[in-house]
């Protein structure tokens, strides 16, 4: 498990939440921990750096273009951070359950592969500029997982047609799918942040 270089910070509670941060393209496994605790306060984070360089840019799969991935590399990337969640939930005594990703861009995109790959692997997830990572071969059965998708309106990279496709290829998996439209384009904004903490707070106000 530790073939990604990562962070991991337990939980104030024992059995709390985790927030699985995933980079976008050129970030790394810093990026998202100071934004974790304005998420969620006293949530655990393990936050690892994606292994795939683009021109010196770590990111967490390959893409042949702008938004034309390696579906091959994307399948074989999920899979390997599938078993690093897996491995990390056995090594620090935490099920995952209790895992919620919080991916922006690529990391988001990796996020939504997970949850049609492996949909085990995460309790739920906040998608934050999201696309349609694969359409897998058979739909997973996704038994009402909470997910968020924050999308951009003047997103020059997602369209609005390819986020409408992500929030419905998810429903039809079974995903509880809130979509929620950020006045912004490509960018992590304190919206996306405000909105994903409410999201998060409603989650876990149980």
């Amino acid at each position: 498990m530790t073939d990604f270089i990562h962070v991991f910070q337990p939980p104030a509670e024992p059995g709390g939440p985790i927030l699985l941060l995933l980079h976008g393209t050129g970030g790394n496994e810093h990026d998202l921990v100071p934004v974790a605790g304005l998420l969620l306060p006293g949530a655990g984070m393990l936050s690892p750096r994606g292994k795939v360089l683009e021109r010196g840019m770590p990111r967490f799969f390959r893409r042949l273009a702008e938004g034309v991935f390696d579906i091959e590399d994307l399948k074989l990337r999920t899979a390997e951070l599938a078993d690093f969640v897996t491995a990390s939930a056995a090594e620090h005594h935490f099920s995952t359950r209790d895992v919620t990703a919080v991916g922006f861009s690529n990391g988001a995109n990796i996020a939504g592969a997970l949850l049609l790959l492996r949909p085990g692997v995460l309790g739920g997830a906040v998608l934050i500029r999201a696309m349609v990572p694969l359409i897998p071969d058979t739909l997973p059965r996704m038994n009402a997982t909470p997910v968020l998708i924050a999308n951009g309106k003047m997103d020059p990279l997602v369209s609005a047609e390819e986020t409408e496709r992500l929030a419905a290829l998810l429903r039809s998996a079974g995903a509880d799918v809130t979509l929620s439209w950020q006045n912004s384009g490509h960018d992590l904004t304190e919206r996306d942040v405000i909105t994903a903490r409410e999201w998060l707070a409603q989650r876990y106000a149980h």
